[in-house]
Order: C-alpha cells, then structure tokens, then sequence
C-alpha cells in the first residue's frame, strides 16, 4: 500500500471527496468558501472553481450514467459541473434544500438525485431539470447521509443524527422500515457500560451500500458501523456491528473495485482511516453458510422522538433485562441479531492508518489517499463530510 498526500488544490478545509466510475478516474474534492477542485489519480490539480456564492461544498458526486456531469452542494443550492471544464456551473438546481444540504446521492440510471438537509427532509429530484418528484418527512432531526441500493434505482437508504436508519421506496413517501441505532445498541449483549459511564449515543453520520444492494453499513458517533442486511421483500431480517474506532466513526464506504464487494473504508474522530473485509461477517454471510437462522425479534414500530441533542445529552446506558417479551412488528422490520458480530473480527482491519487530524475533516487544506495496489479508483464516494463544522 503506497501513501500519497495531495496538495495545492485548496485555501481552505476540505469537506468532501467524490469518485468518477468513469475511465479518466477522476476525482472532485469540496471545501469551506466554494472550492471545487478536480484531480486525476496522479494527484495532479486538473482544474479549480470558487463558486459565486461563497457557501461551503458538503457534498460532490459524479454521474454514473454521464461521468461529464458533477454534482455538487452548497448551501440549499445544487450546483451540475461539468468537470472537464470548470468554467462555471452547467446548471443550477435553486432551493434544492429547504436548508443547508448535507448530502447527494444519485441512482444508477442518474435519472434521480436525491437531497438531504439540516431541516431532516429527505428531497428526491428529477433528472434532468431539478423537478422535486418526492419529498420524505420521517427523520425528526438532521439528515447526514443518503445512498441508492444498487440494482435497484427506486430504493433509497437515509441516516440521521436521530439515530435512524431507513430504507424508502420512491413509490411511497413512508419508509420500508426504519431501524432506531439506540434501541439496538441498547438491547446487544455485551455492550453495557458500568455505573456512572457516558457513552455516545449513535447518531447516524454516513450510510453506504454494498454493490450486491443487501448489505447495509452506517458509520456512527458510537464509533461502531452498523451492519444490517435486507433480505427478500425489502425486509430488513439481519443486524450487527463492529467496533471500528475508539472515538466516533464519521465514515463508512463500501469500494467497488476489489475482489468481492465486502471490503468497507471507515474514519472517525481518533484520526484513523481502516479498511475492513466482511466478507466473513455474520451478517454477509448468514445466507451463505445456510445455516437456519434464530427467530426473529419483534418489535414496535419506534415511535416519534424529540429531537436528538448532540453529545451533551449523552446519557448513561442502562442494564437491560435478558428477557423481553415479543412485541408487535411494523410490515418488514423484523430483525435478527447476529450474536458476536463485533468479535467475528478479532483480527481487526487489514489495513489502517492515522489521517493526522480527523479522519473526516483535513484542517490543513490537503487530500489524504491510500492506494491499493495501484488499483485504479471505483465509483464510490470515497471521503465525504457534510457535518465536520457544525456537530462536533
């Protein structure tokens, strides 16, 4: 594995990277005051934008169906670039946001872009145009992180700093079913705290998708990345975690480009960018090795909560009972825990390094990259930050 630092390309903070799936394997980097910049795999600057509005970039995608067309978010605004020639915006999606978008996510076909901002409202954009073809209301606090299932264009997976997960079908303004990060956390044996001990709670900062679409992963301020599978139906019938970093983990990518499609990238707090491979997960694996699986626990749909403070209200975690009794379950949201998840990883991440400063926030204005084996890079948002400034 072969270090490399890019520098020059920015003036101020750099607060997402995007990948190109495209054969050129470009890259676009966002920052604080409306710096764009792209690079290609060398590292070299190929061109740089300041936006007319001065508002911070959180978030920047490429196209998967037209590699000439890059996405990027600054304020409530959307701004299409085309990034062979950084002259301007090709076109600009006004009020895109109902306030500061967070984060862009784009299905498979790009007929799709999808908008999450601070104001918890998930927005799903047609493409071309902007039309506003869906509107979801179901986060009750920011929304941090949106990804499309692959192979499936009208699936959506949105995450929040309410702690909530949920998958939507673009066909229906209610989510599939949603999954409350504390209420899981709380339930899993083994990851109680003593008398007197804080704890994060796990507000959900970034969300990824395997290529396979059924494996799920959620970075969280827990500094665990959740794990969940969803199996025939859309139903969400497996769950998990790993303990991937001492402090909060802001980052959780799946990368397209090597062997199998369970290799995970994660960053977090304490400075260290680590690459997993699931592949050996319970959770990846529970329908491969055919073994049967424990019966399901039901649950309540979760009601509606206040709004999730942030880490000032972190509260002690209580001892749960052993026993609970079967609830009632909401159509599609059954779970079934994978007994040690966290230890199915003893050994740890195959790789890790420290990024120096956060691992979701390069305060020295430089792109940090990992290359593996001179693989050329795939279509995957490999570094992205929409909340680095505001939450932390």
């Amino acid at each position: 594995m072969a270090s490399r630092q890019w520098c020059e390309g920015h003036s101020t903070p750099v607060l997402c990277v995007g990948a190109s799936g495209g054969p050129e394997g470009l890259l676009a980097s966002g920052s604080e005051e409306g710096e764009v910049t792209v690079w290609n795999q060398e590292g070299a600057v190929l061109a740089s934008l300041r936006l007319p509005s001065g508002d911070d970039v959180t978030s920047a995608v490429f196209s998967p169906a037209a590699p000439g067309l890059l996405y990027v978010s600054h304020g409530e605004m959307v701004s299409v670039l085309d990034p062979r020639s950084l002259n301007g915006a090709v076109e600009e999606l006004q009020g895109a946001g109902e306030e500061e978008i967070n984060s862009l996510a784009l299905n498979e076909t790009g007929s799709a872009l999808a908008v999450a901002d601070d104001s918890g409202v998930v927005r799903v954009l047609e493409l071309p145009g902007g039309k506003v073809n869906r509107t979801l209301r179901r986060h009750t606090n920011i929304v941090s992180s949106l990804a499309f299932r692959p192979l499936r264009p009208n699936n959506l997976v949105s995450a929040g700093l309410d702690m909530q997960v949920m998958l939507w079908s673009l066909q229906k303004t209610r989510p599939v079913w949603t999954l409350n990060l504390q209420e899981m956390a709380e339930e899993e044996e083994g990851h109680q705290q003593k008398a007197g001990q804080f704890f994060n709670p796990p507000l959900a900062h970034c969300v990824s998708v395997a290529t396979c679409g059924n494996v799920l992963a959620c970075a969280a301020e827990d500094g665990r990345v959740h794990l969940m599978r969803v199996g025939s139906g859309s139903k969400l019938d497996q769950q998990g975690a790993i303990k991937a970093h001492s402090q909060g983990a802001s980052q959780a990518h799946f990368l397209s480009f090597l062997p199998h499609p369970y290799w995970l990238a994660t960053g977090g707090n304490d400075g260290m960018v680590a690459l997993w491979d699931l592949s050996q997960n319970p959770v990846v694996t529970v329908e491969d090795k055919g073994k049967p699986q424990a019966a399901p626990v039901h649950r309540r749909r979760p009601k509606a909560r206040a709004k999730a403070k942030l880490q000032s209200q972190a509260k002690p975690l209580q001892a749960k009972e052993e026993t609970k009794e079967e609830e009632e379950v909401e159509e599609g949201s059954s779970v079934d825990q994978s007994p040690g998840t966290e230890e199915a990883l003893k050994s740890g991440p195959k790789l890790s390094f420290s990024h120096g400063d956060k691992g979701y926030n390069n305060n020295n204005n430089r792109v940090r990259l990992k290359v593996l084996e001179d693989r050329p890079l795939g279509n995957t948002d490999l570094y992205q930050s929409p909340l680095s400034r505001k939450h932390t």
